[in-house]
């Protein structure tokens, strides 16, 4: 490699490709495939985080797609590309998927409050937020990413790195002074067939099991006494299981142990203790007696683990609170440097975006989200953005460099901008609909701006080991966020709509009316009931729950109340009025932001329920064990951690076989962790998650248009498939998970004669 010095890097740090080389890098074919994997992965972590509110790092999976394609176009007669080139591919594609978290987290609580979630609003949010985090990150890129490179590893970025390196071409070993090796080639397309298979696996299996209704997706079995309302449940889909993989045996287990205490202790005792009673209990609307397990999940359990949530972001915030000390000088120290570095050091490899482009792209983004009309937003909100922004940006970036964007709570430092902003609401007497929107947008820039700025940290410690331009990294992860903020928006109402259901009034509020003359907008029915009632409706928010729920409803002109709508994301009714089924997205931590602003706002909470929550969260931190991962388990559907649950321990056996390989004895166990996320069973389960959650995605696009098709499958299915319906289904339905399972299990098993 080249010994070439540098006045900025580190005399011990050597980018693989040296600042004196001139290779392709910034080229549109690089940018443009890094934009579409970025809008491909930033959908599918949508869809993940809206369904159990987690997310995996895109950057690992994305590379190994570049290098890939690149290779593809070579062989057919095109130009091979530069390991500079794929790093920018890289960069500009891990943008979705920190975009996608932060719009999961917030934006879906609008819905969940009753209101309208206008896709300008989305598309503005994710934008400028994204941006924003962004644009912050740059100025402390010397400090987090140079200065500190042996005390913040920014493993995800290290990672990635390596990745790239193991596979470069040989114009990109001719340009790091080195010399290719033999198989290098071979063995980066292995890892590729690995990464494509998963996908097609996940494609096809979720399309077969879900739109052709080829087996039942969650089977489930009931318990009488003495557990009288306890269950066990799990969806067998390929992302979640690919999910449960990624995030390792630990968090998976922690995050089942919290659906096993929902469904198996908590919902079985307050069964137990309240069969007897003849009225209801609050805030249930009947009788324990007549409530089945997803009703008391629904009227109780929701709140207590709305309440463990909280406790453990903020527990794992007050944690991070040396580091934002730290953090905050450290970046502001960096932006003082930043200017005279550029002047003593204009190396390729340490020239960022100017400084007068910095502040003036930030102050730009505070102008428009002052004055746009969808975000609802007044001069203290965007004053409360600046400065969350840059407090929590700062926090991200030193976090994810120390313990990695996995473990990063970003939900925390979100739940702790809305406590604020809602107090000074309070304060300031700012109550009602109208600053439900505000605080929210408030909470999602920010949320969106430290998600992005721990991903744009991840991205230039790629860059900064492989040899990348700085300012062409930011370009590339600028374009990156603003095409994805334009497709997620419409994909988060797309899948809410799929799964809305306009339940009738005489269900749930018979004798309710409003005064017509007050409501202004106006709306139809989407999806498939809209095939029955194409009449436009006016709507009305109700905000109490006087005769009735408080929601979205829709009024005809005489002011009688014809439809409750109840919403695809965490709505309460999975049955249309014609008995089909329909999903639901528990978006468990839009959830919690929903119950935040209510509560506080409206002083509307159940706070014993939320009480109770707090304290289990209190009781496993003082126990040494991680409370948020295990208050996320209390909340979701124990069908939902139990898949996560299984991927984990499918990586604790392959762990397990893996490390007593003669080749690995040597190891530490930092050293067999790295090895661990970048083996096959990575990859493929990455495949997993994209195909399933893509496929997800899809079938919901498809139930819009093709109205009738789930129906007629369905009704097929429940009369001749014993996969399907019929009292073995639930055990029958467990062979094709079976046979995925040991797909994952075969593939990440490690040959006794390979090298990590």
């Amino acid at each position: 490699m080249s010994k070439e010095p540098s006045s900025i890097i580190p005399p011990i740090v050597r980018p693989y490709i040296p600042a004196s080389a001139q290779i392709p890098e910034l080229s549109i074919r690089a940018l443009l495939m890094g934009v579409i994997l970025g809008m491909v992965f930033g959908a599918s972590s949508l869809y993940l985080v809206l369904k159990v509110g987690l997310t995996v790092s895109a950057s690992i999976p994305v590379a190994v797609i570049a290098i890939t394609l690149f290779r593809m176009f070579n062989k057919m007669g095109g130009k091979d590309s530069t390991i500079l080139e794929n790093s920018i591919t890289q960069t500009a594609g891990s943008a979705g998927e920190s975009l996608a978290f932060g719009l999961g987290v917030t934006m879906p609580a609008i819905l969940i409050l009753g209101f309208d979630l206008e896709i300008s609003r989305v598309m503005l949010v994710g934008m400028l937020g994204g941006l924003l985090g962004i644009l912050m990150m740059i100025p402390m890129r010397r400090t987090m990413i140079v200065e500190q490179h042996n005390e913040l590893k920014y493993p995800e970025g290290t990672a990635c790195a390596a990745v790239l390196m193991a596979a470069a071409t040989p114009a990109s070993r001719e340009a790091a002074g080195e010399t290719a090796q033999p198989g290098a080639q071979d063995d980066a397309g292995k890892r590729a067939a690995i990464i494509f298979g998963g996908f097609g696996i996940g494609l096809l299996y979720k399309i077969a099991n879900v739109a052709l209704k080829g087996w039942k997706d969650t089977p489930e079995v009931a318990f009488g006494a003495p557990l009288k309302g306890g269950s066990i449940g799990a969806e067998v889909s390929p992302e979640l299981l690919g999910v449960g993989y990624i995030i390792g045996p630990r968090i998976a287990s922690v995050m089942a142990a919290g659906g096993v205490m929902s469904y198996l202790l908590l919902i079985p005792m307050i069964k137990f203790f309240g069969d007897a009673l003849s009225v209801p209990v609050s805030p249930g609307t009947k009788l324990i007696s007549e409530m089945a397990p997803h009703d008391i999940r629904s009227a109780y359990i929701l709140y207590i683990g709305a309440g463990a949530v909280a406790a453990g972001g903020l527990v794992s915030l007050i944690r991070a609170m040396p580091t934002i000390w730290r953090s905050l000088s450290a970046g502001l120290a960096g932006m003082g440097k930043g200017a005279a570095a550029t002047i003593s050091a204009p190396l390729r490899t340490d020239q960022d975006i100017p400084m007068k482009w910095v502040i003036i792209g930030c102050l730009a983004i505070i102008a428009i989200i002052t004055v746009a009309t969808p975000l609802h937003m007044n001069l203290l909100g965007a004053l409360l953005i600046l400065v969350f922004g840059f407090l929590f940006a700062t926090v991200s970036s030193r976090l994810t460099g120390e313990i990695g964007s996995s473990s990063n709570p970003i939900s925390g430092m979100t739940v702790a901008t809305l406590l604020f902003t809602c107090l000074i609401f309070l304060i300031m007497g700012w109550t009602g609909g109208q600053y439900y929107v505000t605080a929210l947008s408030v909470g999602a820039i920010v949320c969106i701006a430290s998600s992005n700025a721990g991903t744009t940290s991840q991205d230039l410690k790629t860059g900064f080991l492989v040899g990348s331009t700085p300012k062409f990294q930011q370009y590339a992860i600028l374009a990156g966020a603003f095409s994805s903020a334009l497709i997620l928006g419409p994909i988060l109402l797309k899948l809410n709509d799929a799964g809305t259901v306009y339940v009738p009034a005489a269900q749930v509020a018979p004798n309710l009316s409003t005064d017509v003359s007050k409501l202004t907008d106006t709306d139809q029915l989407q999806g498939p009931q809209a095939e029955q009632d194409k009449a436009s409706y006016k709507v009305w928010h109700k905000l109490d729950t006087v005769g009735g729920p408080a929601g979205k409803y829709l009024v005809d002109n005489a002011g009688k109340v014809v439809y409750l709508v109840d919403p695809g994301i965490n709505g309460a009714y999975n049955k249309r009025p014609d008995g089909s089924e329909v999903k639901k997205y528990d978006a468990p931590k839009a959830v919690l932001m929903s119950y935040i602003i209510k509560g506080i706002l409206d002083r509307q909470l159940p706070w014993s329920l939320v009480l109770f929550g707090v304290m289990i969260a209190l009781v496993l931190e003082m126990a040494g064990i991680p409370s948020l991962a295990f208050a996320v388990g209390v909340y979701l559907p124990l069908s939902s951690s139990a898949p996560l649950f299984v991927g984990g321990m499918i990586r604790w056996l392959v762990d397990r076989r893996n490390n007593k390989l003669e080749h690995n004895k040597h190891m530490s166990e930092d050293e067999k962790q790295a090895a661990g996320d970048r083996s096959s069973g990575v990859l493929l389960a990455s495949g997993y998650i994209a195909g399933g959650a893509l496929a997800g995605i899809v079938i919901a696009f498809t139930a819009g248009i093709l109205t009738n098709f789930d129906k007629v499958v369905g009704e097929w299915s429940t009369r001749n498939n014993p996969f399907f319906e019929g009292g073995n289904a639930d055990a029958l339905s467990l062979i094709p998970y079976a046979l995925i399972i040991l797909a994952l299990y075969w593939v990440a098993r490690e040959k006794k004669t390979n090298k990590v």
